[in-house]
């Protein structure tokens, strides 16, 4: 069985970027340097602790920025599925609540008050022609994907249609403060 979590600060083999927490964002693919994803991760990564009453400067995600190639593989190694996707995601401490639609237990209520949430990776072809196909703004579309991955961290998920629900509304009052419209 494959470890749980990416841990990309060992297999990204690039640069590390370290940037204002909570994020620290590694790029293997350049496309995303023109998009500005560092200061959108850490402004959706904020937005969504705090929206969920965490302190954001307590918390660290670990970002990799990559192609489609590089997803495919993660998401094969991972899932069992060898196509790319638009963004996966590790949590550190499985926070997922037992029953359905139930508030995942978030970081403070098992005691880790501050530390690492886990690892996300995002395709930037994939983000980017579903952006074009649902006629949404990538930078918009980027941003629901972070939120919706940061939310998995936390331990939410949308298998059960009760979390599902659960989760899509979060997601649209979280994009809602930071100016996007409901995407669903």
């Amino acid at each position: 069985m494959p470890p749980r979590q990416a841990d990309f600060s060992f297999t990204a083999g690039k640069d590390r970027l370290t940037g204002a927490m909570p994020v620290d964002l590694i790029i293997e693919d350049p496309r995303w340097e023109a998009q500005g994803l560092g200061p959108l991760a850490t402004r959706v990564a904020e937005a969504t602790l705090a929206h969920l009453g965490l302190k954001p400067a307590d918390h660290e995600i670990a970002l990799l920025a990559c192609d489609d190639a590089r997803i495919a593989t993660l998401n094969t190694e991972f899932r069992g599925k060898p196509t790319p996707t638009n963004v996966l995601s590790w949590p550190e401490v499985d926070l997922a609540p037992e029953a359905e639609g139930a508030t995942p237990a978030l970081p403070e209520a098992n005691g880790l008050s501050e530390g690492f949430l886990g690892d996300i990776a995002i395709a930037y072809d994939t983000c980017a022609r579903e952006a074009a196909e649902q006629g949404k703004k990538f930078e918009a579309h980027v941003t629901h994907l972070m939120v919706h991955a940061t939310l998995h961290l936390l331990g939410y998920d949308h298998i059960r249609d009760q979390d599902a629900t659960l989760m899509e509304a979060l997601e649209v009052s979280i994009l809602g403060k930071l100016g996007i419209a409901d995407p669903y």
